[in-house]
């Protein structure tokens, strides 16, 4: 009986490891490790396509990280009344020494102190502090050592064109924000928002502007956003507490009174103001000020998000049992460029002040992302690679299942009948077993027949779910690896600045350029597009949907020379001449922008060539990248000094190569290049690599360059006579020369 029982003990092995055997051939492990690497390429693919078309933040920087709260910044604003603000790129303000023509907002960011070695996620609450002609500015920062909000201090010696950051100004246990600093008997107090403290601190300046001392508490409450005015005979405090029974976070106003800013303070009779809806401004948005004899409070509009915008409201009647205000228009225009816009989804916060030349400053912070955003595309992106994981998991467990047979002597051993067994009720239980899986083997069998993949429905269904797959590993890769999902601009030493774009089209490519001017207005550094007419009837500029002034220039001749026309009213020293039949990202021009104010006695573009032999010979990028160099950038898509260039170009010494150039209809880049190169002996050329481009031409029939041979044979012609007149072009220069690669 125990050789029996040894037998059969033998017996049970062989469906066991026929089991294991069929699970190693079954298509799941074939599946699953398809699916990986599918989804591997598609979320490669789709990173290099669209991902890459957004700035993606420094791993190496020790600030300037996705943080919960946003990533503001503040800007500057001026005019001649606080009801009439302009942004200071259109104040025409400059700096040479960072290329900033004009300085654009923001002018302050999360780098200025980052930079300077306080390491910042971001800046705003800002208050300006007015002393003669020198401007000091107080902000938040929240700090990356303690993710907590200090206050830094920044100061301005031309009105807020450039900023120095001093330093942290005061450093507390708890997050500090909201620094509202104001003079008082000669002496210079803060009174910044401190509520996890449950009081509201008064600090007193002993060495202005990096060291205070506290002066006082004004009130033992949690007083969120308190602003001072001094207004018909009283001191005016407005503060918010969400901690009063029954009433809305970010939508409570109280009001308080004093004979004095140092208190006491008593309470007003309406308190509170507001208890309710957060769109009614209720949490102040920065300093209240007094214009025309009427005190006006700026307040935030916190519907949808936080901070979403600010409101203005004009004071009515303010005593104290009484309080009305109505609101206004603010007078500053709403950005259009959503995301690539500094301050595109979210701007809480102003300070308008009156200079002694009587003409208004105002500084105003600005975020491009809504509250939250960080924590919320981290979440999604998690849960795409999580919903695609399962399902590969639960098709891959499918198909195994399917696929693999299992016996019903796995489930149950083989047991000797005797009559003792048959009464045991371990028997019967056996027994049960082995016909449920029986029964089981029968539905996988059927069910395997059914889900036959050479069937086209069996096809269908799996591409569906290959698609649904596809879409949650897409969606994993854009909210975990593209940033804040906007197409930032760059600074250069600290400071933004603005382009203008130059196209040149007629009527039979209007189509065309609808969709040049849509996609590239919403660029966070164009200023301005214009468009060079060279023939049939133009259209008008309300035509095109665009973010920013379309100017239409109707030429008298269709010349290529028109491209590069004297244009005073071109308000900014770079352009950017872009043919309008090609498609880039706002990520490449604002790269190539930076790249140009690095240099910009050097034209810098996307498409480079490599001009030699002997003769001159024209040929494409390929033959470039073969040569491992480049000495010309073809200015259908090049940034250039509109100041220099265009006078160059229609100087008396380029009169025969323009003469050329409209005989031939062609090489209007080439002569440009000649001219950078004969009027410098250092270099003039700087190449950028796109992430990618779209050439519509192709697809077109009215392009120049269609037939492509007799294209080049003609550039080729232009080389040889351009040479003779302006000499060579420069030597080589290698691909990959800066240590940010953006020329690999």
């Amino acid at each position: 009986m125990a050789g029996q029982a040894a037998r059969r003990g033998g017996a049970m092995r062989p469906p066991s490891s026929s089991m294991h055997a069929a699970l190693a051939r079954s298509p799941a492990a074939t599946f699953l490790l398809a699916a990986v690497a599918a989804a591997a390429v598609v979320g490669g693919l789709y990173f290099w396509v669209v991902v890459s078309s957004f700035r993606l933040p420094d791993s190496g920087a020790a600030g300037c990280r996705p943080d919960g709260e946003g990533s503001w910044s503040v800007g500057m604003f001026y005019g001649g009344s606080p009801l009439e603000l302009r942004p200071i790129e259109l104040e025409g303000r400059s700096n040479g020494n960072s290329s900033a023509w004009p300085v654009a907002n923001p002018v302050l960011t999360c780098a200025t102190p980052t930079e300077a070695g306080y390491p910042s996620n971001f800046v705003a609450d800002p208050f300006l502090y007015v002393e003669g002609d020198t401007l000091f500015l107080f902000f938040e920062t929240k700090t990356t050592t303690s993710m907590q909000g200090d206050i830094g201090v920044a100061r301005s010696f031309d009105k807020g064109a450039t900023w120095e950051f001093l330093g942290i100004a005061l450093d507390e246990a708890w997050h500090l924000s909201y620094p509202f600093v104001f003079k008082y008997e000669n002496e210079i107090y803060m009174m910044p928002e401190g509520n996890k403290k449950k009081e509201l601190r008064l600090y007193r300046a002993t060495k202005f502007p990096l060291e205070w001392t506290l002066e006082k508490v004004l009130v033992n409450k949690p007083l969120i956003d308190a602003s001072l005015v001094q207004f018909e005979g009283y001191w005016w405090l407005f503060a918010s507490d969400f901690t009063r029974n029954g009433v809305e976070k970010n939508a409570e106003l109280e009001i308080w009174y004093s004979n004095s800013p140092l208190g006491p303070w008593t309470e007003h009779k309406q308190n509170p103001i507001y208890k309710s809806d957060k769109s009614l401004g209720a949490r102040n948005g920065g300093r209240l000020f007094i214009f025309e004899g009427s005190l006006y409070r700026p307040g935030q509009d916190c519907s949808g998000t936080y901070g979403r915008k600010v409101k203005l409201y004009r004071v009515e009647k303010l005593t104290k049992e009484e309080y009305k205000e109505v609101p206004v228009k603010l007078g500053i225009e709403e950005p259009k460029k959503g995301r690539n816009a500094w301050n595109g989804m979210r701007y809480h916060h102003m300070d308008a002040q009156q200079l002694a030349s009587g003409r208004w400053i105002a500084v105003m912070d600005g975020d491009r992302v809504p509250s939250g955003e960080s924590t919320r595309r981290s979440l999604f992106g998690y849960i795409g690679f999580l919903l695609a994981i399962a399902l590969v998991v639960f098709v891959g467990f499918v198909k195994g299942a399917i696929s693999c047979y299992i016996p019903p002597s796995f489930w149950v051993p083989l047991t000797r009948r005797t009559e003792l067994s048959r009464i045991l009720p371990v028997h019967r239980f056996n027994q049960k077993v082995r016909r449920y899986s029986t029964n089981i083997g029968r539905y996988f069998s059927a069910t395997k027949t059914r889900l036959n993949e050479k069937t086209w429905s069996n096809m269908l269904l799996f591409w569906v779910v290959a698609l649904i797959g596809i879409v949650n590993v897409c969606i994993a890769v854009h909210f975990l690896c593209s940033g804040n999902g906007a197409e930032e601009a760059y600074t250069y030493k600290g400071q933004h600045s603005q382009f203008t774009m130059v196209t040149m089209t007629y009527e039979a490519r209007l189509w065309n350029l609808k969709l040049f001017v849509e996609h590239y207005s919403r660029c966070e550094s164009v200023r301005e597009i214009v468009v060079v007419w060279n023939k049939g009837n133009p259209p008008s500029s309300d035509a095109f949907d665009s973010t920013v002034p379309v100017r239409i220039r109707v030429e008298e001749i269709n010349s290529l020379n028109n491209r590069f026309r004297v244009d005073p009213l071109i308000k900014t020293r770079a352009v950017f001449e872009l043919d309008d039949d090609i498609m880039m990202t706002c990520t490449d021009l604002e790269k190539g922008f930076r790249v140009w104010r690095e240099h910009p006695e050097r034209m810098v573009g996307f498409y480079p060539r490599m001009i030699d032999g002997n003769p001159l010979q024209y040929r494409n990028e390929r033959y470039a990248r073969g040569k491992r160099g480049y000495n010309l950038i073809l200015t259908g898509a090049a940034f250039m000094d509109s100041e220099f260039a265009f006078k160059k170009y229609w100087s008396e010494e380029a009169r025969e190569g323009r003469d050329y150039v409209h005989k031939n209809f062609n090489c209007e880049d080439l002569l440009m290049n000649f001219l950078y190169a004969n009027a410098s002996s250092s270099r003039t050329v700087e190449y950028v690599h796109p992430a990618w481009a779209i050439d519509t031409s192709k697809l077109s029939s009215v392009a120049i360059s269609r037939n492509t041979q007799k294209h080049y044979d003609i550039r080729t012609n232009c080389l040889a006579k351009f040479s003779s007149i302006y000499g060579p072009l420069p030597q080589k220069w290698e691909f990959g020369m800066r240590e940010d690669r953006w020329d690999k």
